[in-house]
């Protein structure tokens, strides 16, 4: 399936800075391709603001969020205040367009793996109902680790296709910090999982340079169908200069 599924362990995991980090890794070296972003659900201002300024997506801003809620609570609960269902036929169906015109879709999802899409649904149903490979990102504070476990254990209940996880620093963190807090080999081994890399502290997430240069660092083969690595990009061109 040419989609990717951005989940998280929580809210302010980091889920925006792995899709942006992946969005722009993308357009850099494997610009001949197309790319679709995704978020099927948001409640206030975020995320699909962020994706049109950032990105030459070609996409309106409904079809990046189509459905969309004022009250920055959870999805049901900012329903329930406007009166309104949560179509989520709506947003199957943009999902399904976009990944028929594009060669590869991020979705972003909402809050944490559990988080409530509907009143009876989470996003861990979601991820399932919809067949989505998933990629978990788990920020570097203590209790990483057991968020982690918790999140893999729903996420198999969930039968949810896990296709790795990525460790995020959301605050400053030394390397010490980094692996007291949420040592790799402990983490994989726990979850059976495996972690593709650290996304460090970011004081710029919109910088575009460092976003590709830190997507560069995570073990892209088990994210994206195609990868173009920099040595390649400048392989070809410096084929094409001669």
């Amino acid at each position: 399936m040419n989609a990717l599924l951005i989940a998280g362990t929580d809210t302010d995991a980091g889920k925006t800075v792995l899709t942006t980090a992946l969005a722009a890794y993308w357009q850099t070296y494997c610009s001949a391709r197309s790319l679709g972003i995704m978020k099927p659900i948001q409640s206030g201002l975020g995320d699909r603001e962020l994706y049109l300024r950032l990105f030459n997506l070609n996409q309106s801003i409904d079809e990046i969020t189509p459905l969309y809620f004022q009250a920055p609570l959870a999805p049901p609960l900012a329903a329930d205040r406007e009166g309104r269902k949560i179509e989520l036929e709506l947003a199957w169906k943009g999902l399904e367009a976009l990944r028929q015109q594009r060669d590869w879709v991020l979705v972003e999802s909402l809050g944490g793996l559990g988080s409530p899409v509907t009143h009876e649904t989470t996003v861990a149903d979601l991820a399932w109902d919809w067949r989505l490979p998933t990629v978990l990102v788990v920020p570097v504070r203590l209790g990483a680790i057991a968020q982690a476990v918790a999140n893999v254990a729903l996420a198999r209940q969930a039968r949810v296709h896990l296709k790795g996880i990525v460790l995020n620093c959301t605050q400053p963190r030394t390397e010490q910090e980094i692996e007291d807090w949420a040592p790799r080999d402990l983490i994989q081994s726990l979850t059976n999982v495996p972690v593709l890399g650290v996304i460090p502290n970011l004081t710029d997430a919109t910088d575009l340079a460092k976003l590709t240069e830190v997507a560069a660092n995570l073990e892209l083969e088990r994210l994206m169908p195609i990868v173009i690595s920099p040595q390649d990009f400048l392989s070809v061109g410096d084929r094409a200069s001669t």
